[in-house]
């Protein structure tokens, strides 16, 4: 006897603002009639903070810091009491309305390596002593709503890159002469438009390699004691490979992707400082630049 669980959202895309209605199906398939005694819907938003390994004993109180937020968490039955499914497909409708537990604010979904906020629609089918209870779950993105949500402000930057001002490689290695100069169209970002501007190659003694942008993320977690910050790439973008021409513009566009990153978001227990982008050739000279993100 084969019973296979089925939760279908009426949006395809499964995005959904807080005071959002959502929508969808429950699909019961039975190769022939089923036994329940009532099946349940819950939903389901947490967020999963975990501390890097070099951390690890240097905070007690960290510890207590990194247990799971419970963002909203509500259970409610699609399907009372005790009945019997029949034979084929069993279709039943559920809607609710996005909202957080109490105060709880709704973040948006993000996945990340030391921070994770998702949000999950789980169905559990109850059976009877005999029959293991069936359960299936399906994960819905959450992005901040209109008016809740902060709008980008363009702050644009010009950039001048030289020996001088790379402190810390100058000291260590024979680093060539060189000019790098470029301007980013703003600092502030909205995260559904790309990251755009541009950077030339002025002079350089030795040979480019690669020009590269590199998206990093930083997240930090923790309490009042300390906090664990960690940085981690999330995607690098060759912009020009080989010894580029000086003195000509090369255009930056770098798209945002989805769910590995998120607005910047501060709140007491965890933060998403977000990102840096870094340029870097053939002897890893590297500028960055922390921007800020926006959902509009």
């Amino acid at each position: 006897m084969s019973v296979l669980l089925d939760i279908r959202l009426k949006k395809p895309s499964k995005i959904y603002r807080e005071g959002e209605s959502v929508s969808g199906i429950v699909v019961i398939s039975c190769s022939t009639e089923t036994r329940h005694e009532g099946v349940n819907l819950t939903i389901d938003g947490i967020v999963n903070l975990e501390l890097s390994s070099k951390c690890i004993g240097q905070y007690e109180s960290f510890y207590n810091s990194v247990k799971p937020i419970q963002l909203v968490l509500n259970t409610f039955a699609i399907c009372k009491g005790s009945g019997k499914f029949p034979h084929g497909t069993t279709e039943i409708p559920f809607m609710f309305t996005l909202q957080g537990s109490q105060t709880k604010v709704l973040y948006e979904t993000y996945h990340g390596v030391f921070i994770n906020i998702q949000y999950f629609i789980k169905v559990d089918m109850k059976r009877g002593l005999l029959a293991k209870d069936l359960e299936k779950s399906c994960e819905f993105i959450v992005e901040s709503s209109a008016k809740m949500a902060e709008k980008a402000t363009a702050k644009p930057i010009d950039f001048v890159i030289v020996p001088e001002s790379v402190h810390k490689l100058k000291s260590k290695y024979n680093v060539p002469n060189f000019k790098i100069t470029g301007k980013i169209d703003s600092l502030v970002c909205s995260i559904s438009n790309p990251f755009t501007g541009e950077i030339t190659i002025e002079s350089c003694d030795e040979k480019i390699k690669s020009l590269e942008v590199q998206l990093v993320r930083i997240e930090t977690c923790g309490c009042a004691d300390g906090y664990s910050k960690d940085a981690t790439e999330i995607q690098n973008i060759q912009i020009g490979d080989g010894d580029v021409v000086r003195k000509i513009p090369i255009p930056i566009y770098m798209v945002f992707p989805r769910l590995f990153t998120c607005p910047t978001l501060s709140t007491a227990n965890f933060k998403l400082v977000n990102i840096s982008v870094v340029f870097e050739d053939n002897h890893l000279v590297s500028e960055n630049f922390p921007i800020y993100i926006t959902r509009f």
